[in-house]
């Protein structure tokens, strides 16, 4: 009986506890479901405020794009700026270089100074080198000139079709041209003009444009801190032509030009437009490692006026390499009529006697280049030059005057070129000249040459 009672006890005990709480439970459940409530509501409001800021942005994104197309619509299309391409030929591979090249020269001649403004002031030009009368006493204090003239620059568009085709345009030039003003001399800025030196296009073997004669060998011409050096010996000539080359061969068709003297006075001019035929030349050359060989020959007509005359000439040059270090380099020249071609013109083609008869003039040049390299960075040139003129006495009109006519130059000229960078070139050359006229009288030149010269 007394177990049954605490049982009964025990359960109402616990069945009062379970009533007692169940409204604590349900109180806290209602509690919770109200908090998330309120938290759910509050992120409902921040999401319709998102929502709302979005239609707005995307109400002023339209309205601004309705704006500008009616902007557009208003205003005519825009033009491209150009309607081709820079380059007629967009496959073209486009190439430039050069140089920058400072000179800084003393000159001693003998029988005065080569006029101000001459070339000969600027390089080495034989012709230039005064000789007076027999007795005279001329000033022959040294001078001195500095010029960047020689400073040069070139572009080229190289081409190939799909055919194998091969086509290059070439355009070179420098800054020997000669100011128009006193601003553009000495006195003031030292201007130079632009001086056209190579325009030529090449279409497979074929050339058309100017550049160097076909009878002109680039190659054997030695490193000289003057523009030449050996310049009564060389044959020398840019100008236009059309030229076909086929393997080692090549033959061109050149601008004529005659120049005269009368026999009488030695004067000398141009004998303007009488040419009628093209000089014609044609060049073979073979190489190696051992170097190289080029043999040249020149075929002209002379005019003056009615009066014409045939003229030909054979050049001769090479390069033997002796060894990893040192290469001789040389020229031989000899014709008739070649005046023009040798030595910047140092004797003419023809001669005009007293009769008005043309007689083409007979001249031979040549020189010889040792050069040496100390170093990959240090080398040295020694050269000699001469030229020649056959002034024939016995034509019609000989006279006193007529020993005013040239009848050789020669030229020593020693040089040490270093290269402390690629492409850095700093030079030092000596050199001594001498040009002798018919009657014997003679004029020297004496010349220390400095230069720097950057190629890009």
């Amino acid at each position: 009986m007394m177990t049954k009672r605490r049982n009964s006890r025990k359960l109402l005990a616990t069945a009062v506890l379970v009533a007692l709480a169940a409204p604590g439970v349900a109180f806290a459940q209602t509690a919770k479901e109200a908090e998330l409530e309120a938290r759910v509501a509050q992120l409902e409001a921040q999401i319709q405020t998102l929502l709302q800021a979005q239609q707005q942005q995307q109400e002023s994104i339209t309205q601004a794009q309705t704006r500008l197309d009616e902007v557009q619509v208003a205003q005519p299309a825009a033009k491209p700026v150009q309607s081709k391409p820079i380059l007629a030929n967009p496959d073209a591979v486009f190439t430039y270089g050069g140089f920058i090249k400072f000179d800084a020269m003393v000159t001693d001649t003998s029988d005065g100074p080569i006029a101000e403004g001459s070339a000969g002031r600027m390089f080495y030009v034989p012709s230039t080198i005064p000789v007076t009368a027999n007795g005279a006493e001329p000033d022959s204090d040294p001078y001195t000139d500095f010029h960047a003239a020689f400073s040069r620059f070139w572009f080229a568009a190289d081409h190939t079709t799909e055919g194998g085709d091969k086509f290059r345009a070439f355009i070179e030039a420098d800054m020997f041209g000669g100011g128009t003003s006193n601003l553009g001399n000495e006195v003031s800025t030292n201007t130079h003009g632009i001086t056209l030196r190579h325009a030529y296009v090449s279409w497979n073997n074929w050339l058309a444009g100017q550049t160097w004669s076909n009878f002109q060998d680039v190659a054997a011409l030695p490193e000289a801190v003057d523009f030449v050096g050996v310049t009564e010996g060389t044959t020398f000539v840019r100008q236009a032509q059309i030229r076909y080359t086929n393997g080692p061969f090549s033959v061109a068709l050149e601008n004529p030009h005659t120049t005269v003297s009368d026999i009488a006075t030695a004067a000398r001019f141009n004998a303007g437009g009488s040419d009628s035929m093209p000089d014609v030349t044609a060049r073979y050359v073979t190489s190696g490692k051992w170097g190289h060989f080029s043999a040249a020959g020149l075929l002209r007509q002379l005019k003056y006026g009615d009066e014409s005359e045939t003229g030909a000439a054979f050049s001769l040059s090479g390069r033997f390499n002796i060894g990893a270090n040192d290469d001789i380099r040389w020229m031989a020249n000899y014709g008739s009529g070649i005046g023009r071609y040798l030595g910047f013109g140092l004797g003419t083609d023809t001669v005009v006697d007293a009769n008005g008869n043309l007689h083409a003039q007979d001249g031979a040049g040549g020189f010889v280049a040792w050069r040496h390299a100390f170093s990959d960075k240090l080398r040295s040139n020694l050269m000699y030059s001469v030229a020649e003129f056959d002034n024939d006495r016995g034509l019609a009109g000989w006279g006193p005057g007529s020993f005013a006519a040239t009848e050789r130059a020669q030229s020593f000229h020693a040089n040490l070129i270093y290269s402390p960078f690629p492409k850095l070139d700093i030079g030092a050359e000596i050199g001594w000249a001498e040009r002798e006229l018919e009657d014997d009288r003679k004029g020297d030149l004496k010349r220390i040459q400095t230069t720097v010269k950057y190629s890009f």
